[in-house]
């Protein structure tokens, strides 16, 4: 013990005192709480057995139970418009605004900051806005689209069944679009700038210089980029609760709302734990692929 004592004080052990915090820090927050989470949606858990120790076991029934329901097909058709339709726009629109600020003109730094401000906001905060915007009769969308010509009609962006897992979309686009901007800027700041020079002395159209140059070279953070946004995107709540709360019918009501629901409204936290396990095992697959991602971007 005075061997250890010593290596610590004299410096030469404090890094494994900082990683052995770290690693219980990880244990009692993170580790516990999901080991938890995954023994509770094999049990029969309620507000009358929440407190035990010992709880019936049930098995694979929550699970089930769950994907019996009825609108359980209509969930994870939500899910996959949400979760894909806000990854798409998000690269998508934040690589062009990434390109965009690769340019250089007056105030690039200052503009590209306000894009900034939709990342440290809270997701309620946003909620609340969007809401605001894509309300139906005072909306600023529904104005700004009728001033355009694009509809003539008022929209119910939040009420109409087939437009409201659309809205939460559109918000979480927003939400995210500045972070995906960040990450893929880093991306097109790190490649050779010669090569681009080659190519415009070689004749290159900037079609060619994209094609054949930068999207090669931003595979795998293209990669990387994709694999988190999955994994934020299925981890995003805020949003719903604030604009439509699942509804109308469940027509914008996602897995991880679902799950929220069967723990505190239905009082049912083994079904709310199960679904919540569920996607727990896509987040895995998008961490593995992520990390996956990111070796190769350090071996390339």
């Amino acid at each position: 013990m005075r061997r250890i004592w010593n290596s610590i004080t004299d410096g030469m052990g404090f890094d494994l005192v900082l990683v052995g915090l770290a690693m219980a820090f990880l244990v009692a927050l993170a580790g516990l709480p999901l080991i938890y989470n995954v023994m509770m949606s094999f049990q029969e858990v309620d507000m009358f057995t929440l407190g035990s120790l010992i709880r019936p076991w049930a098995g694979l029934d929550n699970y089930r139970e769950v994907i019996a329901q009825p609108e359980f097909g209509l969930i994870l058709r939500n899910t996959g418009v949400f979760v894909f339709g806000s990854m798409i726009g998000q690269v998508a629109i934040g690589f062009a605004l990434a390109l965009f600020f690769m340019l250089k003109f007056p105030f690039a730094g200052t503009i590209r900051g306000l894009f900034l401000v939709s990342w440290v906001m809270p997701g309620l905060v946003v909620g609340a806005i969007w809401g605001w915007i894509l309300a139906g009769d005072f909306g600023v969308l529904n104005a700004i689209l009728k001033s355009l010509g694009i509809i003539d009609s008022t929209m119910f962006w939040k009420s109409d069944p087939r437009l409201s897992i659309w809205a939460v979309t559109i918000a979480n686009i927003w939400l995210g679009l500045a972070f995906n901007m960040l990450l893929l800027s880093v991306g097109l700041q790190a490649i050779p700038r010669d090569l681009y020079e080659a190519a415009e002395l070689d004749g290159a159209n900037a079609f060619w210089r994209f094609s054949s140059i930068t999207l090669p070279m931003m595979r795998s953070t293209l990669g990387a980029v994709l694999a988190l946004g999955l994994i934020y995107t299925l981890q995003q709540f805020d949003l719903f609760p604030a604009i439509t709360e699942g509804g109308p019918a469940n027509s914008s009501n996602v897995a991880q709302y679902w799950a929220w629901q069967w723990s505190f409204q239905l009082f049912d936290f083994a079904k709310g734990a199960a679904v919540s396990v569920m996607m727990l095992i896509f987040v895995v697959l998008a961490s593995a692929v992520y990390v996956w991602s990111t070796r190769h971007e350090v071996r390339g």
